[in-house]
């Protein structure tokens, strides 16, 4: 009698337990996974914000270069040059 009522309490506690401890596994593989998916965007993100601002870069040095031209072959004057460029610097 004694064994019937042990093995009717211990088996479904046991079960219980195991379930608790199956489910915390599978969270935290979850949690894992969503953690890595997370780092990858932010990432990704760096990725593309470092290339904007190479690009940006890129172009601002070329704007410059165009305005110095043309103020070297004299078709804008040394005050238009001036104004262009603190524009391209506020920008």
């Amino acid at each position: 009698m004694e064994k019937i009522i042990f093995f009717g309490l211990v088996i479904p506690i046991m079960a219980y337990v195991l379930y608790l401890g199956g489910m915390a596994i599978m969270n935290g593989f979850k949690s894992k996974e969503a953690n890595r998916a997370e780092k990858e965007e932010a990432e990704s993100d760096g990725r593309e914000t470092s290339e904007t601002s190479d690009e940006q870069s890129s172009n601002l040095s070329d704007e410059f270069t165009k305005l110095n031209d043309l103020k070297e072959k004299g078709i804008i004057s040394q005050e238009e040059f001036e104004k262009a460029k603190n524009k391209l610097l506020n920008n």
